[in-house]
């Protein structure tokens, strides 16, 4: 039978990761793509002679060729840059210059790999991921359902993380829902959100789970300022192969992505953060859940800041 074959384009702290996640669970060979000469073949390599210790059997390739990702079953794309002060001026780049410079280069990634695999299943970690997820679909020219965002799983699993802090539990038993954008944008959901099948808001007051809300929002925040000089990159990458696994599997299992809405919530035609069934052909469905009046607001105002973005984001691939 032959192996499924990943993609990962970034070599940088999150791409570089989710070659070792994908590596350790043996989803298929892996071939991991940056334009700095020597980083990806130097971790490709590294990467790969740590297999005989923890035997496992991917064949890892690092590489500045595009040439090498030909027949991709599954593309990562971590490209981009992040949002960081000019070590010069100090000072910030501004919204919409960071918007340009991604767009930019999500774009030539996309057309490059699109090119190559045109049958494969792109997942976009880069960011702001609504609107980069938006470039990646408009420039491959793939189906909907073969292009989705990283954003939910990551949120989810933070969000997890904190609820089994605070009851003192495994995080096997929890299972959560959130929804929306990414950061204050997102919409957790503590109604859809139960330990070992009991609703959270039996185990936890309300104060509590509003604290864990809101620390769920500003987890990237708090991992940004931990470090000083560096984001989050573990469980980012983690999140990402997740997805990865269960579209390479065929696992079929409800994950929160950023996935194509139209009739769906009354969304229109965005990527948006919604439960969905990821299988062998991507998004297989978008899960739609009643929601509140309070939640569907808090979904609204998150949709609406993405078509803010998407607006924008189209005046700049024309």
């Amino acid at each position: 039978m032959q192996r499924a074959k990943i993609t990962i384009i970034g070599a940088g702290n999150v791409g570089a990761t989710c070659a070792h996640w994908a590596a350790a669970k043996e989803l298929g060979d892996i071939t991991l793509v940056d334009i700095v000469e020597g980083l990806p073949q130097g971790k490709g390599l590294d990467l790969a002679e740590s297999a005989p210790i923890e035997g496992f059997d991917s064949r890892i390739v690092g590489t500045n060729d595009y040439a090498d990702t030909a027949n991709s079953d599954v593309v990562i794309i971590t490209s981009g840059v992040p949002r960081k002060k000019d070590p010069v001026t100090g000072q910030f780049p501004s919204r919409d210059e960071l918007l340009a410079t991604n767009v930019r280069i999500v774009g030539d990634v996309t057309r490059n790999v699109a090119a190559r695999s045109p049958n494969a299943v792109l997942i976009i970690v880069s960011n702001p991921l609504d609107a980069m997820v938006y470039v990646a679909w408009k420039v491959s020219g793939f189906p909907t359902n073969r292009v989705v965002g990283q954003a939910g799983v990551l949120d989810t699993a933070r969000y997890r993380a904190f609820i089994a802090d605070a009851l003192g539990c495994s995080v096997e038993d929890i299972t959560a829902l959130l929804m929306g954008g990414h950061g204050d944008d997102m919409v957790p959901l503590p109604r859809y959100t139960s330990v070992a099948g009991i609703p959270l808001p039996e185990l936890l007051p309300a104060d509590r789970i509003e604290a864990i809300v809101d620390r769920t929002r500003k987890g990237g925040g708090e991992i940004v300022g931990l470090l000083k000089t560096g984001s989050a990159f573990y469980a980012p990458s983690a999140a990402a192969v997740q997805m990865a696994e269960s579209i390479i599997r065929d696992k079929r299992r409800i994950l929160p992505c950023a996935a194509y809405c139209d009739k769906e919530y009354g969304v229109g035609g965005y990527f948006v953060g919604v439960p969905c069934v990821l299988g062998w052909h991507g998004v297989e469905k978008v899960i739609e859940v009643a929601l509140t009046n309070a939640e569907r607001a808090l979904f609204t105002e998150s949709v609406e800041h993405v078509k803010t973005l998407v607006a924008d984001t189209k005046k700049l691939i024309g």
